[in-house]
């Protein structure tokens, strides 16, 4: 027979060991974080946002591997540039840093690598509205693109969907580049960071960068990180967005980019030529004109049907700027009016 006693204690016990339990969970999803928001954390490459996050969340501030940010005119005066100086930005999700190039001479130079604090989702592109994954491709900023408002004041928004998103109707919106060490889609680099990071931009956009090219590739894309990718379902698409890593790799310029039948299509820039906005094709635009009239066509909520959140609403994304012109008229834009932006 078992005692009174001895089964309260056990019962005691117990939920001790439950707190604890609940307490490592909470930890390593980021319930405690500020955002107050769970994340998608597979094996695969979860182990440094994991730790990262633990970091952030007890002041282990910053990260190893942070540049200095207290001493940035320093640094650019070192590598021989200045903070108005062009720059392209990097991420790498598996390896888990974003890069900042600028441009020196002909061609462009790494200026400095962050750790990214936090990342969510898994290696892959961005398909949906509220899937909690970090997107891939190629991307562009522009000063509208700067935020100084909202909950992430400084950060940057990456403009996706782009273009062949919108053409393989991926869905989403608002995806920073933004401060803290919580996300839900964005990358989150740490408030310090991240304000370096967006200083940069902004002095480069107002020097004349009209759009800041952002690479979000799912790892270093080596022959040999792609042999061993090779069984993916999306080695494809990476097989792909390797000739744009490729031709960066090669000649030390962002290449300028377009968008035609679900691929990405490259052209090597010139000496001191900044990309402009991606261009797209006939297809690329038949495609998302189709899109828009299939939304257009879908009835209206019924009264008793519950709103839709505004992220949600948001899903429904109109084309960027520079491809209003092609959906409003029936010819189809020609491929690559490249810009050179001096």
């Amino acid at each position: 027979m078992v005692s009174y006693g001895s089964t309260r204690l056990k019962l005691f016990a117990a939920m001790i060991l439950g707190l604890v339990a609940i307490s490592h969970v909470a930890i390593d999803l980021d319930v405690i974080s500020p955002a107050n928001a769970l994340t998608i954390e597979l094996k695969d490459v979860a182990t440094d946002r994991i730790e990262r996050q633990r970091a952030a969340a007890t002041g282990a501030l910053p990260l190893p591997g942070t540049p200095d940010v207290a001493v940035l005119q320093q640094r650019l005066r070192e590598k021989g540039v200045t903070l108005s100086s062009p720059i392209l930005i990097r991420i790498f999700k598996a390896e888990s840093e974003l890069e900042v190039w600028k441009q020196k001479d002909d061609g462009f130079i790494l200026f400095a690598t962050y750790p990214i604090c936090h990342w969510s989702g898994t290696l892959g592109p961005k398909l949906r509205d509220g899937d909690r994954q970090a997107p891939e491709g190629y991307y562009t900023v522009t000063r509208a693109q700067a935020r100084h408002v909202g909950r992430w004041p400084i950060s940057l928004d990456i403009g996706y969907p782009n273009i062949l998103d919108q053409s393989q109707a991926r869905t989403g919106s608002d995806i920073l580049i933004h401060g803290g060490c919580s996300s839900v889609g964005c990358f989150a680099m740490t408030n310090p960071v991240s304000e370096e990071i967006h200083q940069l931009t902004i002095a480069a956009i107002d020097a004349g960068e009209q759009r800041v090219p952002v690479h979000i590739l799912p790892f270093r894309m080596t022959d040999t990180n792609m042999a061993a990718q090779s069984a993916s379902p999306w080695a494809p698409f990476w097989n792909n967005l390797k000739e744009g890593y490729d031709l960066f790799e090669r000649t030390k310029r962002p290449p300028l980019i377009g968008a035609c039948s679900g691929r990405y299509i490259f052209q090597e820039a010139r000496a001191r030529e900044l990309p402009g906005p991606i261009d797209a094709c006939g297809p690329t635009i038949a495609s998302i004109r189709e899109q828009e009239q299939w939304l257009n066509n879908v009835p209206p909520p019924s009264l008793f049907t519950p709103k839709p959140e505004t992220q949600t609403a948001q899903s429904k994304t109109s084309p960027i700027p520079q491809l209003q012109t092609s959906l409003e008229s029936d010819a189809p834009p020609p491929m690559f009016s490249w810009r050179l932006i001096r």
